[in-house]
């Protein structure tokens, strides 16, 4: 029987709970105790009773589970189960792989090299001053098309330079605005996912603001672009003295709505660039023969970042290193490799290698053996030979038996291919075992060009079935290593990856559709395939069917969700509303990401804060509302991405700032039908914490936002269901205990002002007489 208002709680009895008003969305405290004096009867994980209170639970999956399930609801529950199965996979590599996602990219031809940073802009959000300084530091503007594109921006307020990759196009659209609007400008870069129709209507322009969309690759809908709506837009940014400079591969002079305002931009003069840096450089002694060969080394050279990078060691480390620089041996040692026309023998091992390196020795040599079986049903079926693009006669693979395979990479790609031991997943090293790599990085990537401006389809025809078997089939390591080696391919040819492998694989079997995931996670490596590898997932969650849409989910965790973190978060949070499989694949996506943003403090705020303003735009009892409730719960329950410790307890102890966004979800979530689990969540926080007394800052702002969202009753209701959630043994803890009273006691003397009694009173100091001997953790 529930106790009367204000009535006094006998010996043994838990403190009374004011009554709760139906419009604080937190029922009464009884509904949730089990026999025992648990919440639900149950601290060990079990969900709330009653389904339709919790939107994170299916009400018939235990019907639906049973001997007379619906043929329809068993397919369901199988893509369910291979889509955790890919989760799982995928959660592997985010593991194993989380500095090539997270950290320093070596990528040649990218601006994400050995110790350097994005180019300012490729990631949406203010480019400050500073950091568009550094960009154009040696920034020399190419004529006659940058006074073009300046006259043009004048008086559109919008232009779009198109041109090659790697023609310098992103530092000029800086120096263009810069040019306009002062050096002490913040900029804004936008998604290149934007729809420019829909931007002069968003009340994302701001007067007076200069703004770039780097490497824009079109709409998901072609109608969606006309040539009024650019013109809407030209005339909004007039309107409010702001300029748009949008940088795009040629393709887009085609356009007829984007035609007007295109000019082609071009790299500025190599010699002239290289003098103007070495002007602003310190002097550097160089011989008359050193300096002419010097010269006519950075006359062949035509992305103004290679001639940058040797004025740069010139003045650093003198004329051979900038020799050496611009001599690229590693590039060199390929070409001359394929100028010798490699017999099958060695061309298909170094194919092999190229989609395969660093796998175990033994694993290579059964997949290379594959891929020879493939190279031959294509000349059986009466292909072409496979090495020779001439035609010429072909030296055919036989003989293998006795050809000592793994000593002829001695003699094969001299220089360039060596063997390492190298321990695999999770393995010590007394298990290590024989790998082969390339002797530098971008060997792979030079290896993968040649064979693609050489070669044709009857070598690519093969590669290709040999690659989609692989995606399929192939072991967790080997599909990771197809995906970085179809990621380099796109470099050079991304339609026919897009339209012959990542569309097959993004909508077939679970392995197939994390390695798609995966390749346009690596695709992000290189500055102007990121906006690519983006526009291809959107594409995926747009009418493209359940595995697709799966699919995108997966690829928008890792590096792509880190690079376009709003547009990741957006179309994630549209995929909940989707369908149940759909929807689960989301929210895991979701989950992942705030895993992988726990050492980027900014982008676990960013992520934190985004789900906070979604429940605070959604209406109390709506369909919206209780699916973002189920979101901030699950990340409220998540482990690290390393281990099963609570995230929320990473959060609180390394990222400043978390304390204030967690509280807020914790109350919203306490506010739903969610409330135990909420609770559990927060007890499996406080004993994380128990022994780190530096948290207990960030615990008392955790109390303050908790208490901020709540009113008096709902607080002292919380405090309840704490003090009791602190009886079960997992949590009975002294250290559990006094962060709770740091917790609730947060706001000492600011009793609630419904309660009757001080709210530290309800975390009594001495342990609880029906919780003997609490269980370390």
């Amino acid at each position: 029987m529930a106790e009367a208002p204000g009535q006094a709680p006998g010996p043994g009895e838990a403190p009374a709970v004011p009554p709760v008003p139906p419009e604080a969305e937190i029922g009464p405290l009884g509904r949730d105790l089990g026999p025992n004096g648990d919440l639900d009867g149950d601290l060990d994980g079990g969900q709330d009773r009653d389904p339709e209170r919790d939107p994170g639970r299916d009400p018939d999956s235990a019907r639906d589970s049973g001997p007379d399930a619906a043929p329809g609801r068993l397919q369901e529950l199988d893509e369910r189960a291979e889509d955790d199965r890919g989760y799982d996979d995928l959660r592997k590599v985010h593991q194993l792989v989380h500095n090539n996602f997270y950290g320093v990219v070596d990528a040649s031809g990218a601006a994400f090299g050995f110790g350097t940073a994005p180019s300012p802009g490729l990631a949406p959000g203010t480019i400050e001053p500073e950091e568009a300084g550094r960009a154009l530091r040696f920034h020399l503007p190419p004529q006659p098309c940058f006074d073009e594109a300046l006259a043009r921006l004048r008086e559109n307020a919008l232009v779009v330079l198109t041109g090659q990759d790697n023609c310098g196009r992103g530092a000029g659209s800086l120096a263009l605005l810069r040019e306009i609007l002062g050096e002490d400008a913040r900029l804004r870069s936008l998604s290149p996912a934007n729809a420019l129709a829909e931007l002069a209507q968003s009340k994302d322009l701001r007067p007076g603001q200069g703004y770039v969309i780097l490497d824009y690759v079109g709409e998901l809908n072609v109608e969606a672009v006309q040539a009024y709506a650019i013109g809407r837009l030209s005339e909004e940014l007039r309107r409010k003295g702001s300029y748009l400079v949008i940088t795009a591969g040629e393709a887009t002079r085609r356009r007829l709505a984007l035609r007007d305002h295109c000019v082609t931009w071009r790299a500025p003069d190599p010699l002239e660039l290289f003098e103007h840096c070495r002007n602003l450089l310190p002097h550097a002694d160089i011989a008359p023969e050193t300096e002419r060969e010097l010269r006519e080394r950075v006359g062949e050279r035509r992305r103004p970042a290679d001639i940058v990078a040797a004025a740069v060691a010139l003045s650093r480390e003198g004329p051979e290193k900038a020799l050496d620089t611009l001599r690229d041996r590693c590039r060199e040692l390929v070409r001359e490799l394929f100028r010798k026309q490699p017999s099958a023998d060695d061309l298909i091992p170094l194919a092999a290698l190229a989609f395969l390196e660093g796998l175990p020795e033994r694993t290579f040599e059964k997949e290379c053996a594959a891929l020879v079986a493939h190279v031959r049903d294509w000349e059986l079926s009466g292909g072409a030979p496979a090495e020779e693009p001439d035609g010429a006669a072909r030296e055919t693979v036989h003989g293998a038996v006795a050809q000592q395979s793994r000593a002829r990479w001695k003699e094969r790609a001299v220089g360039l291919v060596t063997v390492e031991r190298r321990a695999g997943p999770g393995r010590d090293e007394g298990r290590s075992e024989r790998r082969l790599v390339f002797t530098d990085p971008r060997v792979r990537e030079f290896v993968i060009e040649e064979l693609y401006d050489l070669y044709g389809y009857e070598l690519w025809y093969p590669l290709r079935r040999w690659l989609g078997d692989l995606a399929l089939t192939g072991d967790l390591e080997t599909r990771t290593e197809v995906a970085r080696g179809v990621a380099l391919l796109a470099r050079h040819a991304l339609v026919e990856v897009d339209e012959n492998m990542l569309k097959v694989w993004s909508e077939g079997l679970t392995s197939g559709r994390v390695t798609a995931a995966l390749t346009l996670q690596f695709m992000c490596d290189v500055e102007h395939l990121a906006p690519q590898a983006l526009n291809i997932a959107l594409g995926w969650t747009h009418n493209s069917g359940q595995g697709r849409a799966v699919t995108a989910a997966m690829a928008l965790t890792g590096r792509l969700g880190s690079l376009y973190r709003l547009d990741a978060l957006e179309m994630l949070t549209f995929l909940t509303q989707r369908g149940e499989r759909i929807a689960v694949a989301a929210h895991r996506s979701l989950v992942l990401l705030l895993q992988t943003a726990e050492q980027e403090p900014d982008r676990a705020v960013f992520i934190l804060r985004y789900v906070r303003t979604v429940l605070a735009r959604t209406a109390k009892g709506s369909r919206e509302r209780s699916i973002t409730l189920r979101t901030a719960l699950q990340l409220l329950e998540a482990a690290e991405l390393n281990s099963s410790d609570p995230l929320t307890a990473a959060l609180l102890r390394t990222v400043p700032g978390s304390a204030r966004h967690l509280g807020s979800l914790w109350a919203d979530v306490l506010h739903s039908g969610n409330r135990s689990r909420a609770v559990r969540a927060l007890c499996r926080t406080l004993v994380q914490l128990r022994d780190d007394p530096a948290v207990t800052g960030a615990v008392c702002e955790l109390g303050e936002a908790m208490r901020a969202a709540m009113s008096g009753r709902q607080w002292s209701a919380l405090c309840h269901h704490l003090s009791i959630a602190l009886r079960h043994p997992d949590y009975a803890i002294p250290g559990a205990r006094r962060l709770a009273r740091v917790l609730i006691g947060s706001l000492r003397g600011r009793a609630p002002v419904d309660s009757g009694r001080p709210t530290a009173s309800l975390i009594p100091p001495n342990p609880f007489l029906s919780a003997q001997g609490g269980r370390s953790k």
